[in-house]
């Protein structure tokens, strides 16, 4: 069994996806809108074009996305994603990509269990720990 990450964006999932591509070079394996869906129940007015459902491919992780209900609060708490980049130079380009528009939660910096730590939530309020092992 695997446990995996689905992170409802609430009517921003397209722009999470483009900046997740620059910044984390991630991969879309699998995208669909509301209109594509069989059950036409599913589509409410003005959400044709929203996001029902996507994967994106993160070095080996898969991370799934989607619009939700399109309500504009995405509410992110009570957790954060955690990336492991191979050195310093590397954490740094992706502490501040992360972080453009965001807020910084703890500035990167050496720790007694990392040559390299940071927590930064990006501009849709995504919480991401940069930890050098």
């Amino acid at each position: 069994m695997n446990v995996l990450t689905y992170l409802f964006f609430e009517g921003c999932c397209e722009e999470a996806i483009e900046f997740y591509r620059r910044v984390l070079d991630a991969k879309v394996d699998t995208l669909m809108r509301y209109r594509e869906s069989p059950d036409p129940e599913m589509i409410t007015p003005g959400s044709e074009n929203q996001i029902m459902h996507a994967e994106l491919r993160i070095g080996g992780t898969l991370l799934m996305v989607s619009d939700g209900r399109c309500s504009q609060q995405s509410n992110f708490q009570g957790f954060a994603l955690s990336l492991s980049p191979a050195d310093a130079a590397e954490a740094d380009r992706l502490f501040n990509a992360l972080g453009e528009g965001g807020q910084v939660q703890m500035p990167l910096e050496k720790t007694f269990w990392s040559p390299c730590f940071g927590m930064v939530a990006d501009r849709f309020g995504v919480s991401w720990m940069i930890n050098v092992p």
